[in-house]
């Protein structure tokens, strides 16, 4: 069974992240707000609220305060891809956030280093309810839908073996992690550190302070290392957007 949404608000970065769960949007209505298209309509009968972030932390944080004062949605899931800094998380795995962290914040000496000013904390858990649905659509997806969702080729170019799914901490900063001495600080400072991204903390964030309900799902695009750009594009068009589509449709209670 779907869970209990009133109204989703569905972020992604990129726009083939989005496409074709667009295409599948009953009762399709666009506004346009802050130089961003969002998008509400009836997705396989859960009302939602689709929309770009952009890319990095002020993005995505402006577009989460949009969606919750403008749109009123009720909950956010955050889709889009990551690099991992865990040798046991490939590519083609993916993570469901149970927190995230800023790592790239530091007003040290004034508050101790990455931890937000004035709020207290530096690690922002995600709702554990909507990311256990979101777990197991994920679950389901990888089990069930991954080998004809996304062509043999593809999986093969990728080396897609038997993709898992892992739920921990990401974190998030404005910058592009794709070397060993920065994905080194990383591990030494976050141990327990899975994936990184550039938005997914700040989305934290902001739904922390509105007390609106949010989980992240990140699909592992690259190793956070120096081939990381390489084949990034393709990745997105061949398999991260597949995997984006599948798991929401599972979410929203479909196959």
């Amino acid at each position: 069974m779907p869970p209990p949404i009133p109204r989703l608000g569905l972020i992604s970065v990129l726009h083939q992240e989005q496409a074709g769960l667009i295409d599948n949007m009953a009762q399709r209505h666009a506004v346009s707000r802050g130089m961003r298209d969002y998008v509400s309509g009836r997705l396989w009968d859960m009302d939602t609220v689709c929309v770009l972030s952009r890319i990095g932390k002020v993005a995505a944080a402006a577009t989460a305060a949009t969606l919750i004062e403008r749109f009123g949605v009720t909950h956010i899931v955050f889709t889009g891809v990551a690099g991992s800094v865990d040798a046991g998380v490939k590519v083609g795995d993916i993570v469901i956030a149970d927190a995230l962290v800023q790592h790239d914040m530091n007003s040290a000496p004034l508050f101790p280093r990455f931890e937000v000013p004035l709020l207290g904390q530096a690690l922002f858990s995600s709702d554990r309810h909507l990311s256990d649905w979101l777990f197991d659509a994920a679950g389901r997806f990888v089990a069930e839908d991954v080998d004809r969702m996304v062509a043999q080729a593809d999986r093969e170019l990728f080396r897609l073996d038997r993709p898992r799914v892992h739920r921990g901490l990401i974190g998030s900063g404005d910058e592009f992690i794709h070397g060993p001495q920065r994905r080194g600080e990383l591990r030494r400072a976050f141990p327990q550190l899975l994936a990184v991204e550039m938005e997914g903390a700040a989305v934290a964030q902001v739904c922390f302070e509105f007390g609106v309900p949010f989980a992240v799902i990140r699909t592992i695009s690259d190793g956070a290392d120096e081939s990381a750009p390489g084949d990034f594009m393709q990745f997105i068009e061949r398999v991260a957007s597949r995997y984006s589509f599948g798991v929401v449709r599972r979410l929203c209670g479909v196959g």
